[in-house]
């Protein structure tokens, strides 16, 4: 059977108070039965507030709250299970409103009473009950956020704001439920309320527009799986408050727009949810200042929002918004003018920056995701600076923007870096023609170009970009040639190559000035790339590793060249370019497998020297001096330049009226270069030869012979310049340049012909082995100068032979090596009248000494003989030359003979030389002529025979020559008789005769010969006359077989007789 249920009365309600005291609360309904009203607080100045509504009983509704009067009104009573809360009190003039009750389980929460308000703004409404099990919550009153949903029933919506109050939020969705949207925000800064979420959230609420110079509210997030909300405006032309962003959207929802900008910067658009897309950002409309919102980012899965153009009204635009950053899967939003591209997910691709208004930046590119192409770089155009965006990175990297132009006075902006595998953007050009920059190129990314730099108008030309790893570098900037009012301006540096790629080429410099400017440097090559040539003055850059060296360009009039790029790891040196010009030095030339040529010295103008010539890199040659090619100018003329390892050095530059430029040094086993005109030659390198000095012009001295270079192990040392010869009035030849020594087991180098007035030079000594080199010659007929000595000569090696004399004393041969012979003497010059023959060099131990060579004459006296070189241990002495000295013979060897003096000098004999222990002294030489005397017999173990007294057909005889120690007289020592004495010379006139010889004593072993005859002294002739000498003893007998007869004493001399 059925049973009904009875519903409760419902409770009384609470009384009413006095002035300042609270609305009792209405009573609890019963069961069944509603909730009793709460009393009103009738105070019109209280504070009391209103009673809350009772609660209702079981299945019954809440009392309704009390109403406010300046205070808070009550709250709605919650309902009782199964029933509706009550709604809350109306707020009085200046209360707030009551919230409603809660509904109880199954029933609606209550709605919350509109704030009613007399003051300068509303009051908050009461929030909507929370609604009960399976039922929906209150919604909530003027300002006030919407209950919470219960389980099972939908949130309640909040209501709009009153002006200048938060709209209340939407109330949280109940477990399948809907969330409830969002109030509108209004008023000066007034935000939406936030969406409630559930099983299909809610649309955040709009944010509220701005008043006067208050930003617009931002909308409210989307609840789950609903859309953000709008942001609000700021509706102010002349505000720069922001405008309002978009709310963000719920999971699965999408972001909210970003409010449109006016004057301020428009909204950023909400983050999608995921799942979800981003909402764009606010447009810039009639902003002059303001940027264009960015737009969010997508969810896991979606796109990013695109990003909203800015609007221009004013002189330069704004940034336009930046590109969503996509999800895990999607694309990156586009950039706005002047905006970014975002980046793009995981998968996906990065949004392409747009194009940059007036003077500003273009948009970077998005990187890419993975796998994808990073977007290009917008192009920066017109303004201050507008540089090219930096181009995404990704599968393909997007190419750089091209950099803007410059205004007036302003530099072209920058190209833009190329992303991962892109280019790098073109520099902006300097447009204006009073000096200004143009931009460099932008550099490459990872595997891309570098950009070319923006050309020069009156300013320096853009660098160009470095290229990436295994990319080409941009070229460097050309100067244009038409700049008003200025020279023009240098070209762009080549940008470096990046590894395996070629260094860029150094624009030529171009000028409308009164020289050109420096060109630009070749870039360095990458690893394995070649460097870029300079332009015209320029530098050849570097080679990478395995790559060549650029060619350094010419210089314009007045400049350097270019050096010459160093090779890299087995490349070639790029050649030096040529100096032209004041001053203009050749460029140094690159080393590298082999080295380029050193570049020419530049031709000095008027009064200015020639430049140097480069020096030559490794394997090159030395470049040439440059020339001072005024003939009025004292300055001086360019050196070679010292060649390179294994080149030869450069030629110095002729002289005019200033110093000739010295030849450079010859690099190892190259010659060294000569010396210009009046220039000393360069020093050879090792294993080669000196340079020559050069003729002097008229006047100066002539130039230095270089030092012949000292052999190679095994080579032959080089040979000594010769000397410049001097010409003019007072000139002096140069000095001549010594020979090389030699290398071991290499010869010396020949000595250098001496110049007017000065000694040749020496050979050089011979290394281990070999044989020192020939002494130079003095080659002038009318100078005192010497020739120059032989080398001597290394061990085992033989020493160099003198120079041939001239006028002068010839050169002495050089010592023998141990175990070898000493060089010969040179030969005294036929034409000479006072040349000496030179000496003939020590033997080595072992080894014989030179021959002193033959003297010859044209003039009364003969010139003598050079002598005979000493012998080395167990060596024989040279012999002397005509008129020479026997040299002494070594230990065990034999003294040289003294040569016969000649017929028409009547020079003496040269002595013998001394034996050598156990050795046999040398015979004298014989005298012959006017009044020759024999040389004195040299000593020993049988001492040589005195030379003969020379004959004189017409006058006295020479004097014997006294015998040697231990030796027999004059005459004697023959082996079969004993030798006369030779007969004591007269005296000269008006003087004391001579003491006759002593008779040697007869030689022993073979007959005795007889002693020889006393000399006749001489008789004496003068005014008064002289006392004749006294006759000689004669000597004694030789004792032998048959023992000699002793000699006759002499006869005295004959007193002289007064003239």
């Amino acid at each position: 059977m059925s049973c009904k249920r009875e519903r409760a009365p419902a409770a009384p309600a609470g009384p009413a108070v006095a002035a300042t005291l609270d609305g009792g609360q209405g009573g609890a309904g019963g069961q069944g039965g509603a909730g009793g009203v709460g009393g009103v607080d009738t105070g019109s100045i209280s504070s009391a507030n209103g009673g809350a509504g009772g609660n209702g009983g079981l299945g019954g509704a809440g009392g309704t709250g009390g109403a406010g009067t300046f205070t808070t009104a009550g709250n709605g009573g919650a309902g009782g299970v199964g029933g509706d809360a009550g709604d809350g009190g109306l707020g009085g003039v200046a209360g707030s409103a009551g919230s409603g009750g809660n509904g109880g389980a199954g029933g609606a929460g209550g709605t919350g009473a509109g704030g009613i308000g007399a003051g300068a703004s509303g009051f908050a409404g009461g929030s909507g009950g929370k609604g009960g099990a399976g039922g929906s919550a209150g919604t909530g009153g003027v300002n006030g956020a919407g209950g919470a949903g219960g389980v099972g029933g939908d949130g309640g919506a909040g209501k709009a704001g009153a002006t200048g109050q938060i709209g209340g939020a939407g109330g949280i969705g109940g477990t399948g439920g809907d969330g409830g949207n969002a109030g509108t925000g209004a008023g000066a800064a007034a935000s939406g309320g936030i969406a409630g979420d559930g099983g299909n959230g809610g649309a955040g609420g709009n944010g509220g527009a701005g008043a006067a110079n208050s930003s617009g509210g931002t909308g409210g997030n989307g609840g789950t799986g609903g859309t953000g909300g709008a942001g609000g405006l700021n509706t102010d032309l002349f505000s720069s408050a922001a405008n309002g962003n978009g709310g963000n959207g719920g999971l699965g929802g999408t972001g909210g727009t970003g409010g449109v900008g006016t004057t301020g910067p428009a909204g950023t658009g909400g983050t999608g949810g995921a799942g979800g897309n981003a909402g764009a950002g606010g447009t810039s409309v009639f902003a002059a200042t303001g940027n264009a919102g960015i737009s969010g980012d997508g969810g896991a899965g979606g796109t990013g929002g695109t990003g909203a153009d800015a609007t221009v009204a004013g002189q330069a635009g704004n940034a336009g918004g930046q590109g969503g950053k996509g999800g895990v899967g999607g694309s990156a939003g586009l950039g706005g003018i002047n905006g970014n591209g975002g980046a793009g997910g995981v998968g996906g691709d990065g949004g392409a920056g747009k194009a940059g208004a007036t003077g500003q930046i273009g948009g970077a590119g998005g990187a890419g995701g993975t796998g994808g192409d990073g977007g290009d770089a917008g192009l920066g155009f017109g303004g201050a600076a507008g540089s090219g965006g930096v181009g995404g990175t990704g599968g393909n990297g997007g190419a750089g923007g091209t950099g803007g132009n410059g205004a007036a006075d302003l530099a072209g902006g920058t190209g833009g870096a190329g992303g991962t595998g892109g280019d790098g953007g073109v520099g902006g050009l300097g447009t204006n023609a009073i000096g200004t920059n143009s931009g460099d190129g932008g550099n490459g990314g990872l595997g891309g170009d570098g950009g070319t730099g923006g050309v020069g108008t009156t300013g320096i030309a853009g660098t160009g970009g470095t290229g990436g790893a295994g990319g080409d570098a941009g070229e460097g900037g050309i100067a244009n040639p038409f700049g008003i009012g200025g020279t023009a301006g240098n070209a762009g540096v080549g940008g470096d190559g990046g590894a395996g790629g070629t260094g860029g080429t150094g624009s030529t410099s171009a000028g409308a000035g009164s020289f050109g400017f420096t060109g630009g440097s070749g870039g360095t090559g990458g690893a394995g790339g070649n460097a870029g040539d300079g332009g015209i003055n320029g530098n050849g850059g570097a080679g990478g590793t395995g790559g060549d060296g650029g060619a350094g360009k010419a210089g314009a009039t007045g400049l350097d060249g270019g050096a010459g790029g160093i090779g890299g790891t087995g490349g070639d040196g790029g050649n030096a370019g040529i100096g032209a010009g004041a001053a203009a030095s050749g460029g140094i030339a690159g080393d590298g497998g082999n080295g380029g040529a050193g570049g020419d010295g530049g031709a000095g103008a008027d009064d200015a020297m020639g430049g140097a010539g480069g020096d030559g890199g490794t394997g090159g040659n030395g470049g040439a001096g440059g020339l001072n090619s005024d003939l009025l100018s004292s300055a001086a003329n360019g050196d070679g330049g010292n060649g390179g390892i294994g080149g030869a050095g450069g030629t110095g530059g002729v002289g005019t009226t200033g110093p000739a430029g010295t030849g450079g040094t010859g690099g190892t086993g190259g010659n060294a270069g000569d010396g210009g005109t009046n220039g000393n030659g360069g020093a050879g390198g090792t294993g080669g030869n000196g340079g020559a000095g050069e003729a002097g012009a008229t006047g100066p001295i002539g130039g230095t012979g270089g030092a012949g270079g000292k052999g190679g192990a095994g080579g032959t040392g080089g040979d000594g310049g010769n000397a410049g010869t001097g010409t003019g009035a007072a000139a002096s030849g140069g000095i001549a340049g010594d020979g090389g020594d030699g290398g071991d087991g290499g010869d010396g180098g020949k000595g250098g012909d001496g110049g007017t007035n000065n000694d040749g030079g020496t050979g050089g000594d011979g290394g281990k082995g070999g044989d020192g080199g020939i002494g130079g010659l003095n080659t002038d007929t009318g100078s005192s100068a010497a020739s120059g000595n032989g080398g001597n000569g290394g061990l085992g090696g033989t020493g160099g032979t003198g120079g041939l004399g001239t006028t002068v004393a010839a050169g002495t041969g050089g010592t023998g090596g141990d175990g070898g012979d000493a060089g010969e003497g040179g030969a005294a010059n036929i034409g000479g009248t006072a040349g000496h023959a030179g000496i003939g060099g020590d033997g080595g131990d072992g080894g014989t000494g030179g021959t002193g060579e033959v003297g010859i004459g044209f003039g009364d006296p003969g010139v003598n003989g050079g002598q005979g070189g000493t012998g080395g241990a167990g060596g024989n002495a040279g012999a002397g030359g005509t008129n020479g000295n026997g040299g002494d013979g070594g230990n065990g060897g034999n003294g040289g003979p003294g040569q016969d003096g000649d017929d028409l000098a009547g020079g003496n004999g040269g002595n013998g030389g001394n034996g050598g222990t156990g050795g046999d002294g040398g015979n004298a030489g014989t005298g012959v002529g006017a009044a020759g005397v024999g040389g004195a017999a040299g000593d020993g173990g049988n001492g040589g025979d005195g030379g003969i007294g020379g004959d004189n057909p017409n006058g006295d005889g020479g004097q014997g020559g006294q015998g040697g120690k231990g030796g027999q007289g004059g005459q004697g020592g023959q082996p079969t008789a004993g030798g006369t004495g030779g007969a004591g010379g007269n005296g000269g006139v008006a003087g004391n005769g001579g003491t006759g010889g002593n008779g040697g004593a007869g030689g022993n072993g073979g007959d005795g010969g007889a002693g020889g005859t006393g000399g006749n002294g001489g008789d004496g002739i003068g005014a008064p006359g002289g006392l004749g000498g006294g006759g000689g003893t004669g000597g004694k007998g030789g004792t032998g077989s048959v023992d000699g007869n002793d000699g006759t004493d002499g006869m005295d001399g004959t007193d002289g007789t007064t003239i």
